[in-house]
C-alpha cells in the first residue's frame, strides 16, 4: 500500500533523529518536513540523508528534511499519526528510560546543556523573527497557489472574452472565479492575524479581529477616521500585513500579561475585552499610519530600484536569492510581495527571484550530461528536475547542486543572467505568490508572460553553460552505481579472454554501450537461457523491456539481420562484434512481432532506433521479451566496467568496454 511507503520513510527519519521522543513539534511546507528537535546531539544527519526518499537535510531553527512536493504531506501525516497528534501540535512528553549509572546521568545532562547552549547561540532575535514570519505564512501557501492559479485562469479567460474569442455567456463564470480568488486576498489580513496569533501565543480569534479592523469596517462616508500624523483620512487596509503582524505580536504580549494579572474568575471576561480595546486603539491610531508609511516606502523603493537599476538590479537580485534562501532571509520577502500586490496589483520581485530556480534547472541539465556515469547523481536529478522546472527548487538545491559546491555557484550565475533579462525588459510582475518557474507563467500580470519566458530560458541557458564549462567537479564524474558505490573497471578473466595476438596489441580503444530499450537492466547470469546465462556466445547484459522501441547499443555498422527479424549483429570501429537478440526463443515467431528499421551495412549511432517489438504479442505467444546484448568476440576485450540491476531508459549508459586494436 502507498501508506506503507510513507510510514516507512517516516520511521526511517525517526530512527536517525532520536525517535519521536526527541521531537517537540512537526509541521511541513511544500517540500520539507520541519521538526522542532529537543536534543540536536541525537540527530545523525549523515544517516538521515541516506534514508530512501530523503533528498536533503537542512539544520536551522528547525530540522528540515526535504522529501519533495506531493510526498511531504503524506510523510508528515504518517509521522504524526505514528505518535497520535495533529500536525503542528506539541508531541507528548516521553518519560526517559531509567538512568543506569551516575556516569550516564552526567553524560545525559552534558548533552542537554550542549544542545541548549547551541540553541541559544543560534536563536538570535533576527532568526527568531524570520522563523515566526515563516510559520505565519506556511499554512497559507496552498491558498496562495490555489487562488493564484484560479486568478490566472480567470485572467486568461477574460482576455479571450475581450478579444471576442469566447461568447459573452462566459462572463458569469469568470466572475465566479474572481470571487473565489477574492476569498483569499480580500480577507488576507484576517487570515494573517489568526495565524500570527497562533504563532505568538495569543487567542486566534482576537488575532483575526485585529487583522479585520484594518479594513475599517463600519466606517462609512462621510464619517472618517483621520491619520493622527497627517490628519488625512485613513484608508481601509492601510498598514496591511506588516502592521497586522506587529499589532498581533503586541496583542500576544498584552494578553499574556493580563492573564497573569487578572483573577481567574473574571479572566475570561476582562482579558479579551481589554486586550482588544488597547491593541485595537493602538492599531487604528498609531500602527496603521506608521505601518502604512513603512509599506508604501518599501514598495516605492523596490519599484524605483527595479526601474532605475534595470538589468543590473535584476542580475543582483537573481544572483543573490539562492544564498538568501540558504540563510533563511527569503522569508522576510513574503509580506513585501503581498504589500506590492495590494499596492500596484502585482509583485515585480517574484519573477526576478524565480530566475534563481531557472539557474538550478540549467545547472542540473549540465550535470546530467557531463556526469552520466554517476548513476546516483543522475537518479537524483531525474527525481528533482520535473518539480524544479515547475518552480520547486529545494530538491535540486539540497539534493544536487549544494552538496557538490561549484554547481550551486554556477546555478546562482544562471539566476543572475535570467534576472538581468527580466530587469532589462521591465514591468514584469506576478499577481500572486507561491508558484514559481514554469508554473508562474499564467500568473504574470499585464500580458507580459512572454518576457518572463525569455528570462526563464536565459536562466536555463546561463545555468547550463556556466555549469557545463566551469561548475562540474571531478568527483561528480566518477562512475557510481545508483546506491553510490564507485564502479571500478574490472579486468576480464583470463579464462574467458585468453591471450591472443589481438589481446596483446599495444593500442587500446573504449566503446560505450547504452541500453537498447527502456526497462530493467539485468546481468546475463539472470537470463533463463543457458546459452546466454553461461556466456557461451559472449558477455554483455540483458534488459527486460517496458517499451517496444529498440535502439542501437553502440555506434557501429549493421552486419546481418536474421530473416525472422528477432536478432541482428553489429561491428564497431574498435573491432567489437555484437549480437542484439530480441526475446528468448522468439525465432519460432517467424518475425511477426518484430519490425526492423535498419538495413544491412547501414551505419548507426548509439541510441538510434533500429527495431520495434510488439511486447504484448510476444508475451501472448508465451515467449520472454528479454533483450540480450552480447559481445561475441570476447578475445578482443581487455576490460569491462560493472553495472548494477536497475531500472533504465533507452539510450542510457550501461557499461564501458576496453578493447585492443590491431597493432
Amino acid at each position: 500500500m502507498a501508506q506503507d511507503k510513507y510510514q516507512t520513510m517516516g520511521d526511517g527519519i525517526y530512527a536517525h533523529i532520536g525517535g519521536p521522543q526527541n521531537v517537540a513539534k512537526l509541521i511541513h511546507c511544500m517540500t520539507r518536513v520541519r521538526l522542532t528537535i529537543k536534543d540536536e546531539a541525537k540527530v545523525d544527519q549523515a544517516a538521515l540523508k541516506k534514508v530512501p526518499g530523503v533528498l536533503g537535510v537542512v539544520q536551522e531553527e528547525t530540522l528540515q528534511v526535504i522529501v519533495g512536493p506531493g510526498t511531504v504531506n503524506k510523510v508528515a501525516q504518517a509521522m504524526v499519526d505514528r505518535v497520535g497528534v495533529a500536525l503542528g501540535d506539541p508531541f507528548p512528553a516521553n518519560t526517559q528510560p531509567p538512568v543506569e549509572s551516575n556516569q550516564s546521568a552526567v553524560e545525559a545532562k552534558a548533552a542537554e546543556v550542549r544542545a541548549a547552549h547551541k540553541a541559544k547561540l543560534k536563536q538570535t532575535w533576527w532568526r527568531a523573527a524570520l522563523k515566526h514570519i515563516s510559520a505565519i505564512f506556511i499554512p497559507l501557501i496552498p491558498a496562495f497557489v490555489g487562488a493564484g492559479l484560479i486568478s490566472g485562469v480567470a485572467g486568461i479567460l477574460a482576455n479571450l472574452l475581450t478579444a471576442g474569442d469566447l461568447p459573452t455567456s462566459w462572463a458569469s463564470f469568470i466572475t465566479v472565479l474572481k470571487v473565489i480568488n477574492g476569498g483569499l486576498f480580500t480577507f488576507l489580513n484576517i487570515y494573517v492575524g489568526i495565524n500570527a496569533a497562533t504563532e505568538f501565543g495569543a487567542t486566534a480569534g482576537l488575532g483575526g479581529i485585529i487583522g479585520g479592523l484594518v479594513y475599517l469596517p463600519g466606517v462609512v462616508a462621510p464619517i472618517t477616521i483621520n491619520n493622527v500624523f497627517t490628519h488625512q483620512p485613513l484608508s481601509p487596509g492601510q498598514g496591511g500585513i506588516i502592521g497586522v503582524i506587529f499589532a498581533v505580536w503586541l496583542l500576544a504580549v498584552v494578553e499574556k500579561r493580563l492573564h497573569r494579572l487578572i483573577p481567574d474568575a473574571i479572566d475570561i471576561i476582562f482579558t479579551p475585552m481589554l486586550s482588544l480595546l488597547s491593541i485595537g486603539l493602538l492599531t487604528i491610531f498609531f500602527i496603521m499610519p506608521l505601518a502604512g508609511w513603512v509599506s508604501s516606502s518599501l514598495v516605492g523603493t523596490i519599484n524605483w530600484t527595479l526601474q532605475v537599476g534595470g538589468a543590473f538590479s535584476g542580475a543582483i537580485l537573481g544572483l543573490a536569492f539562492l544564498p538568501m534562501v540558504m540563510l533563511g532571509l527569503h522569508q522576510i520577502l513574503t509580506p513585501i510581495h503581498l504589500e506590492m500586490i495590494k499596492s500596484i496589483g502585482y509583485t515585480g520581485l517574484l519573477p526576478i527571484l524565480a530566475m534563481a530556480g531557472g539557474g538550478q534547472v540549467g545547472a542540473a541539465l549540465a550535470l546530467w550530461i557531463k556526469c552520466r556515469q554517476n548513476q546516483q547523481l543522475v537518479r537524483l536529478i531525474k527525481g528533482a528536475l520535473p518539480v524544479g522546472i515547475l518552480g520547486v527548487g529545494e530538491p535540486l538545491i539540497y539534493g544536487v547542486s549544494l552538496p557538490l559546491g561549484r554547481p550551486f555557484v554556477t546555478a546562482c550565475i544562471g539566476g543572475g543572467i535570467g534576472g538581468a533579462v527580466i530587469g532589462m525588459i521591465g514591468h514584469i510582475g506576478a499577481i500572486t505568490i507561491g508558484p514559481s518557474g514554469a508554473a508562474l507563467i499564467p500568473l504574470i500580470a499585464n500580458h507580459q508572460w512572454l518576457g518572463y519566458v525569455f528570462g526563464l530560458l536565459a536562466s536555463y541557458a546561463g545555468g547550463f553553460l556556466a555549469t557545463y564549462f566551469f561548475g562540474v567537479p571531478e568527483s561528480a564524474m566518477v562512475p557510481t552505481s545508483a546506491d553510490g558505490t564507485i564502479i571500478e573497471p574490472l579486468a576480464v578473466d583470463t579464462a574467458t579472454v585468453p591471450e591472443t595476438p589481438s589481446a596483446r596489441a599495444t593500442s587500446s580503444d573504449a566503446t560505450q554501450f547504452v541500453a537498447p530499450a527502456a526497462g530493467q537492466l539485468q546481468a546475463l547470469s539472470e537470463v533463463p537461457d543457458d546459452v546466454f546465462s553461461q556466456k557461451m556466445v559472449g558477455d554483455g547484459f540483458a534488459i527486460v523491456p517496458s517499451h517496444g522501441t529498440v535502439v542501437a547499443p553502440v555506434d557501429g555498422t549493421i552486419v546481418s539481420i536474421m530473416p525472422t527479424k528477432h536478432a541482428l549483429t553489429m561491428t564497431t570501429a574498435t573491432g567489437l562484434e555484437i549480437l542484439v537478440h530480441m526475446g528468448l526463443d522468439t525465432v519460432a515467431l517467424n518475425g511477426d512481432p518484430f519490425t526492423v528499421h535498419v538495413t544491412e551495412n547501414e551505419t548507426v549511432t548509439a541510441g538510434q532506433q533500429i527495431a520495434e517489438m510488439d511486447l504484448p504479442a510476444i508475451k501472448t505467444a508465451g515467449k520472454s521479451t528479454t533483450i540480450i546484448t552480447v559481445i561475441t568476440n570476447m578475445t578482443h576485450v581487455t576490460a569491462m566496467t560493472s553495472f548494477t540491476d536497475q531500472s533504465i531508459t533507452a539510450g542510457e549508459d550501461v557499461l564501458r568496454v576496453t578493447s585492443q586494436s590491431e597493432g
